[in-house]
């Protein structure tokens, strides 16, 4: 077997998470988070439609990890992502991290909004 290295060109895959934080770059950032192209912003959760609306045309898949159990998002906001055209999919925060990854390395346009992973 013939293993290869996974470029992920600018962008930055997801290397770890904690209780509250998300881990790229070699830095740590506070869930809840946006990451898409290379950024990680803070992000307020569903309650903050505008950065996700903002992805409208961008990216070809917005992965939503809804926390350490998979949960449906809130009716408001899948509406909302629905009418701006945002195919949003929805899984726990794990597997929105190993996701997103894999999306990365295809070079695919994909956006990731992470709530916290680890339960309190």
């Amino acid at each position: 077997m013939q293993l290869s290295e996974i470029e992920f060109g600018d962008a930055k895959p997801i290397e770890g998470y904690g209780p509250d934080f998300y881990r790229l770059g070699g830095q740590t950032y506070p869930a809840p988070v946006l990451i898409y192209g290379g950024e990680v912003h803070g992000w307020g959760g569903y309650d903050e439609a505008a950065p996700l609306l903002a992805l409208a045309g961008r990216v070809d898949v917005l992965l939503v990890g809804t926390g350490p159990q998979i949960a449906h998002l809130p009716k408001g906001l899948r509406a909302e992502l629905d009418a701006a055209g945002i195919g949003a999919e929805v899984m726990d925060s794990p597997a929105a991290c190993r996701t997103y990854n894999v999306l990365l390395s295809e070079q695919r346009r994909v956006a990731v909004a992470l709530l916290a992973a680890v339960g309190a």
